[in-house]
């Protein structure tokens, strides 16, 4: 007959796929019990929105049960995100895991709309996340979640962000009449950005996604000198014009030590709905050649389509309204493979700080 021991064995076959080390010395086997022939586990992973969780599960059960004596097994999975918060900023956003910038070089690249999607899609993983509308000339993430009005204010006057859609959500555009524009300089934008993060309640978060304003500017720099950021997401489209500017924003992140976690290209291709046939109609496979000349991740692409524009306006995002279309598809792809991105960075710190402590 099998022991614990010969199952927390067995699952030293089990390997995440992108940390290259098994579930066991990782330490995300967190409970083993074994009765007579039946034993369970349960697997604690760093995002619920990993996307190989359904191949871990399976291949933990069948090690299980290639144990003598085992006939039934029983793999319960878990998440714990880690954060990657460090002491810049912590007094700000004191109970947030991980803040992760959503930027584009150039405007009109879809950048709001991936923001809005790729938040609801984390949340819908699993995960608490909030979003934060950066972009004070142009905020959009109103419409796109579909929420109108002013926030409540909290004891201590701070400010209680909207909850929609499992989401908690702050813009700028709550605060002015629709018929004003904000005309700022830098300080203002500074006090602003400031506000925005350490004057809102948000509670205790996995993921604060943050739908920067387009370019290089007043904003970036606040946000990255107010507080440690995990890693930016840049946006762009396949067409030479924006890509180019898009590295611009990535040179611009790299100046300021904030890593890149990865690419994702919008309004990648269309389908067409009647013969299904596929075309690029702004080009093919631009940033997937930037990514791999920055040596960058590609998290995905999203295709064009009026469903995403329909829904976006509605103020119920495709992610939400229509989970199973290639679209939504699309953004839950974009979002788990951000979420890796993000546990193999912060794994990788808690690792080498064990290595540290070793010797």
């Amino acid at each position: 007959m099998s022991d614990k021991q010969a199952i927390l064995d067995a699952l030293r076959k089990v390997q995440d796929p992108d940390l290259r080390r098994d579930i066991v010395s990782l330490g995300f086997v967190k409970e083993v019990k074994l009765c007579g022939p039946a034993a369970a586990v349960t697997i604690e992973l760093t995002t619920p929105a990993c996307p190989v969780k359904d191949l871990m599960q399976e291949q933990a059960r069948q090690a299980i049960l290639s144990l003598p004596g085992i006939e039934e097994a029983h793999v319960t999975m878990t998440a714990q995100v880690r954060s990657s918060m460090g002491s810049r900023g912590a007094a700000l956003l004191p109970d947030v895991k991980n803040v992760i910038p959503v930027a584009s070089g150039k405007g009109g690249v879809g950048k709001s709309t991936v923001s809005a999607n790729l938040a609801l899609a984390l949340a819908r993983s699993g995960a608490s996340v909030g979003l934060l509308d950066a972009d004070v000339y142009g905020p959009s993430i109103p419409t796109l979640m579909g929420i109108s009005g002013r926030p409540d204010m909290a004891p201590g006057n701070r400010i209680l962000p909207f909850r929609q859609y499992g989401v908690g959500v702050i813009s700028m555009g709550f605060f002015l009449p629709k018929d004003k524009a904000v005309i700022w300089r830098g300080p203002m934008l500074d006090k602003m950005i400031g506000q925005f993060l350490g004057g809102v309640q948000w509670g205790a978060l996995d993921y604060l996604v943050i739908d920067l304003p387009p370019g290089t500017g007043d904003v970036q720099l606040s946000l990255c000198q107010k507080i440690s950021l995990t890693g930016a997401v840049v946006v762009s489209t396949p067409q030479d014009v924006a890509l180019n500017v898009a590295q611009k924003a990535i040179i611009m992140f790299n100046q300021l030590n904030c890593p890149v976690l990865g690419m994702v290209e919008n309004m990648s291709y269309y389908v067409c709905g009647c013969c299904g046939a596929r075309e690029a109609i702004f080009g093919d496979g631009g940033a997937q050649r930037v990514s791999e000349q920055l040596e960058l991740p590609m998290l995905g692409d999203i295709p064009l389509s009026t469903d995403i524009r329909v829904q976006s306006d509605r103020g119920r995002p495709i992610v939400l309204e229509a989970p199973e279309s290639l679209a939504a598809r699309s953004f839950v792809s974009v979002a788990e493979n951000l979420a890796a991105q993000i546990s193999i960075r912060n794994m990788s710190g808690e690792l080498n700080q064990e290595i540290q402590i070793a010797f």
